[in-house]
């Protein structure tokens, strides 16, 4: 269960689209503005009007919709939601696309995909790492296809 509260009453709650959708449907909350325009290359910081608390061992990932990448080239940066976190849900959009991208109050902007975390995990430091196939070769080194 994750525990949702509103900052106000005109905000809706995060929903899932249909019964199997990984994400929670995240809101733009302009109850200050009529509506919100993102120039093409600019970057926006829209808030949710809610704050939501994570269960313990969990992270949410706050990530785009697929619609409005598409249609607008609307993306998320950053997103990593800590379970500890209380403040209010912001999402970071960008407009990669060559239009202006108008975002109206309630649309949403964004979706919410809370996953666990495993606690067996560590970080320890070693003289020595395994090798693979692929070493050390880095971005592209595995080809196009």
């Amino acid at each position: 269960m994750i525990k949702v509260k509103r900052l106000h009453s005109a905000v809706s709650i995060p929903t899932r689209a249909s019964a199997e959708a990984a994400g929670f449907d995240l809101r733009a909350d302009l109850s200050h503005r009529q509506r919100l325009v993102i120039a093409p290359g600019h970057r926006e910081l829209i808030g949710t009007g809610i704050q939501v608390e994570l269960p313990e061992g969990t992270v949410g990932m706050i990530r785009p919709r697929s619609g409005l990448a598409l249609r607008h080239g609307i993306d998320v940066m950053a997103g990593v939601i800590d379970a500890d976190y209380r403040g209010e849900l912001l999402v970071v959009l960008i407009n990669h696309g060559q239009d202006a991208v108008t975002i109206d109050p309630n649309e949403r902007i964004a979706q919410l995909v809370v996953q666990e975390l495993p606690d067996n995990y560590r970080m320890i430091e070693v003289d020595e790492i395994g090798d693979t196939v692929r070493g050390d070769s880095g971005y592209g080194s595995t080809g196009r296809s």
